[in-house]
């Protein structure tokens, strides 16, 4: 009985009647022969006591020997229990030693001499079944090392918790055989192998979460077995292969998330099957094809992510079936037709991102009926048509149309938008003036109408009315008037475009109080500085700590650079100056922008030296100095500049040789030295290895056009090269542009003849050659010098022929 009782069963009573005890008869009984009882009649009350007093007997005695078999098997039943729990302790501890790192110390009480493992942390066990593991929670605990196979082993578990860990290895293809399993969650770990198909044999398995791993292999078939799973989450591996079209035997599946993966083909058309699905994310993989109609059964479904794939068609009315939908995302595919009308019956979306797709056709007034509707966005497409009435959707933040066709005016009506932060509406054909009804959209942070036709001027409240706005890009229309002063009062703003439109007047100080500002650019315009005051707005920018672009190139500036333009951010990595008025020396302290990329200081009236210094400005990839009065020599030092792609020093007053030390820059694409006085571009002289082919080129058009590249002419997009170039449709035409110090009236009759009219155009085209734009494009320089050599030695021939002639 101790046994019994250290084993937690109990010793229960010996029930009535069922005593081992033998009763002699009483005295003076009487007999009617042999030793049991004399008969009572059949009928007798007596006889019917005795055959209950038999059952209860019988009854009592089939306890008795199943009370007996219970004590002779506990012992078994007892060493099961005990190896049960060992076999459980047995395959955490086969865990814990898989584990590498443990850096919250979760795991240091799973040892052999601790508590009952039912107690150690993470570990769960059953209520029915108090021994046996049946949850192990460990997420988020800095976790590594890879999966002990022995966790099959817990045959009783129900949940497996394991995610955002550093686990690595493969999933273990023994977790197959866990038929209670309900719950496997082993995203955001560094998993690698296949996914094993032996996951189809936990028929009990309601989510899998794999998500966020480095799993490659297809997506296992087998997976469709899984009759009761409700969540498939396979996000962000390495999965390759096809959607697995019998997945819809898994008809309680409630969520699909396959998104950034390499699957390829089609979306199978059995996925609108599952009536049950809410979610579906198939986004950035390879996938192709049209959208299936079918998915417009899913009546449930809340959520479809198809965007960054390859899908093509066009897009299926059915979609507007899909009364439940919230967010529909199509982006970057190459759908095409137009926009379905059925959209509008999607009462509850609340986004419709269709944004670079080859949509055409107009944009669905039945769009405004989307009254929940807070995201649309429809940015490059090829819509064309105005821009709808969207006054009454009263949630709509976000509205993007840009890189289209549209064209009109822009609606009054958007400015009832009240709850409108984002408004993208540039690069398309709208026209007119701004509405003064959006500068009551208190809650605007973006106006971007940039690259249209716009006309008329910025209210001087502007800052006032839009205090949110963080960026205004107005660039590339045609708008006029001064820039409002009370910009400052948007005070988040960082992010201000008005290039090329018309503005003029002075460029206001207070920006310099845009605290937040990354990005100024007013390039383009008819801005002013004509005396020193003028420039105090650089003064004020250097408050500007973030500030990374700085563009004022094209305006009407003058004088000498203000010193403060040392001051500004250290951020900078765009600093343009060029074709203004400004003069003056460039400043050896330039070098303290050590961030610039870009440098343009072209077309102004600096003089002095190169700073040998600017070699500091290690991650400049453009530098154009060309076109001031610029002396001295090519610093050597420029060649430090090993990032530099394009390099123009034209049209200034450089002497000496080309340094050596520019073939450091590898990654040069473009070099122009042309219209100084460097050694190596005298007449006659052979050009150096070193010196750039492009300057060569247009070295040759110079000599024998007897044109600059500077002249007057050679504005508004007209150049040197491109008037060579449209001459160069006819060999008569260029025969017209040769320099006249190179022509006569003997030379005129020559020149018409054949050999030497192709002589000339050689040299042209050689020219033409040298001097393209792109720098895999050029001749090679061995193959000029060839073409040359031979155009001479037919011109020196010509010549002595007719020496022949006219001696004879």
């Amino acid at each position: 009985m101790p046994y019994l009782r250290e084993h937690g069963l109990k010793c229960c009573p010996i029930p009535y009647g069922m005593g081992s005890t033998y009763r002699a008869p009483k005295k003076g009984a009487s007999y009617t022969g042999g030793l049991g009882p004399r008969p009572v009649p059949q009928d007798s009350a007596a006889y019917r006591a005795r055959q209950l007093h038999r059952m209860e007997g019988f009854h009592a005695l089939f306890f008795l020997i199943n009370l007996l078999h219970m004590i002779s098997t506990a012992p078994c039943a007892a060493a099961a229990g005990i190896k049960h729990a060992a076999s459980d302790r047995a395959a955490l501890l086969s865990f814990k030693s898989l584990v590498n790192d443990n850096p919250f110390g979760v795991l240091s009480s799973w040892t052999n001499g601790s508590f009952h493992y039912c107690r150690w942390r993470g570990v769960s066990c059953g209520r029915r079944h108090q021994d046996r593991v049946t949850a192990l929670d460990l997420k988020s605990l800095g976790l590594a090392g890879s999966i002990s196979p022995s966790v099959a082993n817990l045959i009783f578990i129900q949940r497996i918790e394991l995610s955002d860990n550093k686990l690595d290895g493969r999933i273990p293809e023994e977790l197959g055989s866990l038929r209670r399993l309900r719950y496997l969650n082993l995203s955001v770990n560094s998993l690698h192998g296949t996914i094993p198909f032996s996951l189809g044999n936990c028929s009990n398995l309601q989510l899998l979460n794999l998500g966020d791993n480095k799993l490659n292999g297809e997506i296992p078939p087998t997976l469709s077995r899984l009759s009761g799973l409700q969540a498939l989450l396979l996000r962000r591996n390495m999965l390759h292969g096809t959607i697995p079209s019998n997945l819809t035997q898994c008809q309680k599946l409630q969520a699909i998330d396959l998104r950034n993966n390499f699957l390829i083909e089609g979306i199978p058309s059995e996925l609108g099957y599952l009536q049950k699905l809410t979610w579906l994310t198939l986004s950035y993989n390879n996938l192709t094809g049209a959208i299936p109609a079918t998915l417009g059964n899913l009546a449930q479904l809340q959520y479809l992510h198809l965007q960054f794939n390859s899908l093509t068609g066009s897009i299926p009315g059915s979609l507007g079936n899909l009364s439940s939908l919230l967010f529909l995302s199509l982006d970057y595919n190459k759908l095409s037709g137009a926009m379905p009308p059925t959209f509008g019956s999607l009462l509850s979306l609340k986004t419709l991102d269709i944004q670079y797709n080859s949509l055409t056709g107009t944009i669905p007034s039945t769009l405004v009926n989307l009254s929940s509707l807070n995201w649309l966005s429809l940015r490059g497409n090829s819509l064309h048509g105005e821009i709808p009435h969207f006054a009454e959707l009263p949630f709509l933040s976000y509205l993007n149309c840009a890189i289209n066709y549209l064209s009109g005016s822009i609606p009054i009506s958007l400015g009832r938008l009240s709850s409108l932060e984002y408004l993208i509406l540039r690069m398309n054909n709208v026209t007119g003036e701004i509405p003064s009804s959006l500068y009551n959209l208190s809650s605007l942070k973006a106006l971007e109408l940039a690259y249209n036709q716009l006309e008329g001027t910025l209210p001087s409240n502007i800052g006032n009315a839009l205090p949110n706005l963080q960026l205004l890009c107005m660039s590339s229309n045609q708008l006029r008037g001064r820039i409002p002063a009370s910009l400052s009062n948007a005070s988040e703003l960082n992010h201000l475009e008005l290039s090329l439109n018309a503005f003029h007047g002075t460029i206001p100080p207070t920006l310099g109080a845009l605290k937040s500002l990354l990005r100024l650019e007013l390039a383009t315009n008819r801005l002013e500085a004509r005396k020193p005051s003028d420039w105090s707005f650089i003064t004020a920018l250097t408050n500007c700590t973030s500030l990374y672009v700085l563009d004022l190139k094209n305006n009407l500036l003058q004088g000498m650079m203000p010193k403060s333009l040392l001051n500004l951010s250290t951020n900078l990595n765009t600093l343009g100056l060029a074709n203004n008025q400004i003069s003056g020396i460039i400043p050896t302290e330039i070098e303290k922008f050590v961030n610039l990329i870009y440098l343009d200081m072209s077309i102004n009236n600096f003089r002095g030296t190169i700073p040998v210094d600017i070699s500091h400005l290690w991650q400049l990839q453009y530098l154009d100095l060309s076109t001031n009065t610029l002396s001295g020599e090519i610093p050597s030092s420029l060649g430090n500049l090993t990032r530099m792609d394009k390099l123009y020093l034209s049209n200034n007053k450089l002497e000496g040789a080309i340094p050596p030390i520019l073939s450091n820059m590898l990654m040069l694409e473009l070099l122009n030295l042309s219209n100084n006085r460097l050694s190596e571009y005298g007449m006659g002289c052979k050009p150096s290895r070193l010196g750039d082919v492009y300057s060569f080129g247009i070295l040759l058009l110079e000599m024998f056009t007897g044109m600059s590249p500077v002249d007057d002419m050679f504005k508004d997009g007209l150049s040197l090269r491109g008037y060579v170039r449209a001459a160069a449709a006819s060999p008569e035409h260029l025969i017209d542009i040769i320099d006249r110090n190179l022509r006569s009236a003997d030379n005129d009759i020559a020149y018409r003849e054949e050999c030497v009219r192709d002589c000339i155009v050689s040299v042209f085209y050689c020219g033409l050659s040298c001097s393209n734009e792109s720098l895999y494009e050029r001749s090679n320089m061995t193959k000029v010098a060839n073409e040359l050599s031979a155009a001479r030695e037919r011109l020196l021939n010509y010549k002595q022929f007719r020496s022949l002639c006219h001696g004879s």
